[in-house]
């Protein structure tokens, strides 16, 4: 485990998933179709407890200052997150959730944040959770 700084907070484009964990790749793919990789933004999974013990689940890309989208928009915002790297993560797909775990169980997480994915490429992710300043 290690800290990472997101040093200015990044503005996003969602497409929250039907359900946790069934709908997540469909709301990636979806986004994908809209947002096809080019190397010019980066891709994020958001979520957070949703009160009725489940989890909501935002697929999210980069938003750039041409969009004119009619998407969920969401700040990520800056500062410090405990955070985990998985290389080549579609190996085994549920050590994202294990990794998850381990880091809301640090004692220092903020209360009102969420676990926060960053897709680094195709097959490495890092897997974040905000922690008081």
């Amino acid at each position: 485990m290690e800290t990472y700084n997101i040093e200015q907070d990044i503005k996003v484009l969602c497409i929250t998933a039907s359900s946790f964990p069934d709908g997540v790749l469909a709301a990636h793919q979806k986004l994908h179709v809209l947002f096809p990789p080019d190397g010019r933004r980066r891709y994020f999974g958001i979520s957070r407890p949703d009160g009725n013990r489940g989890i909501i689940y935002k697929a999210a890309v980069e938003e750039m200052d041409e969009d004119h989208s009619s998407l969920e928009h969401f700040t990520i915002q800056q500062g410090p997150y405990i955070s985990e790297l998985i290389p080549d993560f579609m190996q085994d797909v549920s050590q994202i959730g294990k990794t998850f775990e381990k880091l809301l169980n640090e004692p220092n997480i903020d209360p009102n944040g969420y676990c926060l994915e960053i897709y680094l490429n195709e097959t490495d992710v890092r897997c974040m959770v905000g922690i008081l300043k």
